[in-house]
């Protein structure tokens, strides 16, 4: 399993269940990256997306609050039944899309994480796990820096050296 996800300066990702910014390299890579994958997430996240609706050209699992119910994607429920539907799938093909509880619940089990760092400050109200701060973790991968819009990006890779089992 594999997690994505862009952060400001300050690990910050979103703030009022949105996020920090509009890039559009970074969404092209999002969509590379996801596309025919399996992409998991928390119920907020999939409500942030337009019409709340899932994400096209995927297999959306989402971790949602007893009661939802859903035609669109799969729900679950408990980090157990997530488990048990995400041990259909190919662990490499299953990526983790947020939002930041559901971030900071699976990162110990993701293999790698690709995020774009943004050289800005977003004043973000929820934030992604320092995983430059994690003994377990390592920057394996950064690209030279890219303009996106107003902003500087660089796409980075980091492996987990410890996988916990999920």
């Amino acid at each position: 399993m594999k997690a994505i996800v862009a952060v400001d300066k300050k690990w910050g990702i979103g703030k009022n269940n949105d996020l920090l910014f509009s890039l559009r390299e970074d969404m092209k890579f999002f969509r590379e990256k996801t596309s025919g994958k399996v992409v998991c997430m928390g119920y907020n996240t999939l409500l942030s997306f337009p019409g709340s609706k899932p994400l096209k050209n995927r297999t959306n699992i989402v971790l949602a609050p007893k009661g939802v119910e859903r035609d669109d994607c799969t729900i679950v429920y408990t980090l157990e039944e997530l488990s048990s539907e995400l041990k259909k799938y190919n662990a490499d093909e299953v990526f983790v899309i947020g939002g930041a509880m559901f971030y900071k619940t699976m990162v110990p089990y993701c293999s790698e994480v690709f995020v774009t760092k943004v050289d800005a400050d977003g004043e973000a109200t929820v934030f992604y796990p320092n995983l430059d701060e994690l003994s377990n973790y390592e920057m394996v991968y950064s690209s030279e820096p890219i303009k996106d819009g107003d902003y500087e990006i660089r796409f980075t890779t980091y492996k987990n050296n410890n996988v916990l089992p999920f």
